[in-house]
């Protein structure tokens, strides 16, 4: 029978296409004598399936539920629960809604007699690459429940770390939207109440006067194409951002400013060495866990650092010297990986390396908020006490008129 797949060859490219065997693991191993590396594999059906989610990263809401699924998992596994049962028991207590109904499309594939990993190959959205890799090497080892309590700990960490940077973000973005609404109320509402007292003084206006009355009266005439204009420049953001050139551009923007470029690199330096020390911890092979980590770096550079390690690992070179890039990595990372892989311990060391950054990390942008807030706070200012001193400027010379006189 015919099974389509979705994976990455020999060079690191991503490929989908479809390949004839007996079953599943037939089909498995034909791909990997071929060098292509299987990050999802499902019948024909499923291909457009699979193409769309095999290398998608699940969004925070879906992280949070998926780790607190894999947490009670564990706690049930890990006392001798049957797993059929304790996912109907989970199920049980979840919600009706979307989450609910892939718990209960798991459970019916493993009453099929479905393993748990390629169950959860059907839902991507919610199970990446690197959670169903590491299912299945508890699985192969006949330790599901110590590798769901890794998987936990793994997934609520990467939990805090996206709500700590989420969190951060919410008040330099909210002191932002008041600054723009401050802004257009200025525009909108106060200047029109001054403009017929600045027509009665029949004196030339200030040029900034001048400036914000026109605005003002652009603004007013002109409202349905400021704000569709308003609704149109986030979007159109967005779209060009999801395409390749302005990912890219983002993403060297963000590895180049100040303070913002150093954050960036320690967090995904971070999330590097965390995916892949869980996955070497796991007993996954050191060539599937660069592979799989690829998948979850989310830049470009890092994705293209780590095909470079690939390539060195399949070579027999080492991997601390493939990530020996002083403008993406820092130089005591890569000599504690450098010792990891003398000692043997290379797992131990990536997971302990991931710990001490994310706490670097935490600290670095909690300064980088505390600098975004005074200066958004400065501008904020700057641009309200600029409008009021412009309304007010033809009034000071009119008073300053009348005393020469």
């Amino acid at each position: 029978m015919k099974f389509a797949y979705t994976g990455y060859d020999a060079a690191g490219k991503p490929v989908t296409s479809v390949v004839e065997a007996a079953d599943r693991d037939a089909a498995a191993e034909t791909l990997k004598r071929r060098g292509v590396f299987v990050s999802e594999i499902g019948p024909p059906r499923d291909a457009t399936r699979l193409n769309a989610g095999a290398t998608s990263r699940p969004s925070l809401r879906r992280l949070d539920q998926v780790s607190g699924f894999l947490r009670q998992l564990s706690v049930l596994v890990s006392t001798g629960t049957p797993l059929v049962e304790a996912l109907a028991s989970l199920e049980s207590q979840q919600r009706e809604g979307p989450f609910r109904a892939v718990l209960r499309n798991i459970r019916a594939r493993l009453e099929e007699g479905v393993q748990l990993s390629e169950a959860m190959t059907h839902h991507p959205g919610y199970f990446d690459g690197v959670c169903r890799s590491l299912v299945a090497a508890g699985e192969s080892g006949g330790k599901l429940d110590a590798m769901l309590t890794r998987l936990a700990a793994f997934t609520r960490q990467q939990v805090r770390v996206r709500k700590t940077i989420t969190g951060a973000m919410v008040y330099p973005c909210l002191l932002i939207a008041v600054a723009f609404a401050v802004t257009f109320a200025m525009l909108g509402f106060v200047l029109p109440r001054f403009e017929g007292l600045f027509k009665s003084l029949d004196t030339p206006l200030p040029p900034t006067t001048q400036v914000l009355m026109d605005l003002s009266a652009f603004a007013r005439q002109y409202w349905f194409a400021v704000v569709g204009l308003l609704v149109a420049i986030p979007v159109l953001v967005r779209v060009y951002v999801r395409t390749a050139r302005g990912r890219d551009m983002v993403e060297n923007l963000m590895l180049r400013l100040p303070h913002l470029g150093h954050l960036t690199r320690g967090y995904a330096t971070a999330r590097m060495s965390r995916v892949l020390g869980v996955l070497l911890d796991g007993k996954v092979t050191l060539l599937e866990a660069i592979r799989l980590t690829r998948q979850a770096t989310g830049l470009r550079r890092f994705e293209s650092m780590l095909a470079r390690a690939e390539d060195h690992v399949t070579r027999g070179e080492s991997f601390s010297a493939a990530i020996n890039i002083p403008a993406l990595i820092p130089p005591n990372f890569v000599e504690a990986v450098r010792s990891g892989e003398r000692s043997g311990k290379v797992s131990n060391v990536l997971l302990t390396l991931a710990d001490a950054m994310d706490e670097d990390n935490d600290l670095a942008l909690k300064t980088v908020t505390g600098l975004l807030e005074p200066l958004i706070l400065i501008v904020l200012g700057l641009v309200v006490g600029g409008m009021a001193i412009s309304m007010f400027l033809p009034l000071f010379d009119l008073t300053a008129a009348g005393g020469r006189h």
